[in-house]
C-alpha cells in the first residue's frame, strides 16, 4: 500500500516538469520535421512529400530511435538523423530519471498527496489537518 502512495505522489509531483517536457518534444519534432523537409524535400525523389510528412519521420525516428519507413538520402539528413537518434535516447532517459527521484523522495517522506484548496501547496505529512504552508484546512 505504501508503493502505492508514493507512485501517486510522484505522479502528481512531477506532472508539471512531464507536461513542460513534453511540450518542449513537441516542438523538437516540429522543428526538426521541418529542417528536415527543407534538406531533403529539395530533391523530387524523396519521400521527404511535405512538412506533415517529415515531422512524421522525426517522431518515428526519435521515439523508435531509429529510421521508420522513410530514410535521408543526403549526408546533411543522414547526419541530422543521427543526431534526432540520440536525442532519442535521452528523451527516453529523461523522463524516467525525473519520475523515478520523485517516487523514491516520496517513498523516503511519508508524505500526503493532498493539495491545500487555497494556496496549491502539496507535501503535507499524512495526518495533516491543515496546510503547513497558509494554514488553511485540507
Amino acid at each position: 500500500m505504501k508503493e502505492g502512495r508514493a507512485l501517486v505522489i510522484a505522479i502528481h509531483a512531477t506532472r508539471r516538469r512531464i507536461t513542460v517536457f513534453l511540450v518542449a518534444v513537441v516542438n523538437l519534432v516540429l522543428i526538426i520535421g521541418s529542417l528536415m523537409y527543407l534538406i531533403e524535400g529539395a530533391d523530387p525523389d524523396t519521400e521527404f512529400t511535405s512538412i506533415p510528412r517529415s515531422v512524421y519521420w522525426a517522431v518515428v525516428t526519435m521515439t523508435t530511435v531509429g529510421y521508420g519507413e522513410i530514410a535521408p538520402r543526403t549526408v546533411l539528413g543522414q547526419a541530422l538523423a543521427a543526431c534526432v537518434m540520440i536525442l532519442g535516447y535521452a528523451i527516453i532517459i529523461v523522463p524516467i530519471g525525473v519520475f523515478s527521484a520523485e517516487v523514491v523522495a516520496a517513498q523516503r517522506a511519508g508524505l500526503s498527496p493532498e493539495v491545500c484548496p487555497d494556496c496549491g501547496s502539496e507535501g503535507h505529512d499524512m495526518d495533516a489537518v491543515f496546510c503547513k504552508y497558509c494554514g488553511a484546512e485540507l
